[in-house]
């Protein structure tokens, strides 16, 4: 243990997380899959970096984070169509969360999955933005989107990132007093 603060923590995971969440969105958009190196990266950093700042008994239980949202995301898989590369990130960044942030943290997750939705579909249907990235498999997987051909990666690494600025910056008073307005 470093002896850091909680902000301090959430500051130094946000900054190792945030190029392998650039690399999920970049990935699901080109090619509809998250690679299992990007989430041996977020296990890796989190046992690192979480190891030497977060409180042992706190490092400990996050583990139980992981395994409850991997058991949800096969669930999901197996039922719902939803990603197996998604299952294994979304898995993988709630090593990060903290279960009592759930309540304000899954509307998050849901305004993302929206915003992803929105963009993804206005931008396909700009011909300038489809020429830039022709090889991009999102563009040609993405309809009909309610049959689980969005990039999900995007609203989970949004979210994940965002959560983890929330922390950072301390801004989850100010948010939750937003919120209950």
């Amino acid at each position: 243990m470093l002896g850091a603060t909680a902000t301090q923590a959430y500051l130094a995971l946000l900054i190792c997380t945030a190029p392998i969440c650039a690399w999920v969105c970049w990935s699901d958009l080109k090619t509809m899959k998250i690679p299992n190196r990007s989430v041996y990266a977020l296990v890796i950093v989190f046992l690192v970096v979480g190891l030497l700042t977060f409180p042992l008994e706190a490092f400990a239980w996050r583990w139980v984070n992981l395994l409850v949202v991997l058991a949800i995301g096969i669930f999901l898989n197996a039922t719902a169509n939803f990603g197996a590369g998604d299952m294994k990130f979304a898995a993988a960044a709630a090593l990060y969360f903290r279960p009592s942030d759930a309540g304000w943290v899954l509307p998050l997750l849901a305004a993302f999955l929206l915003a992803t939705l929105v963009a993804h579909q206005t931008l396909r249907a700009i011909p300038a933005v489809r020429a830039a990235t022709p090889d991009w498999v999102s563009w040609q997987r993405a309809t009909p989107w309610w049959k689980g051909r969005l990039p999900v990666g995007l609203a989970l690494a949004g979210t994940f990132t965002t959560y983890l600025i929330i922390m950072a910056f301390e801004l989850q008073a100010p948010l939750l007093a937003m919120i209950s307005m």
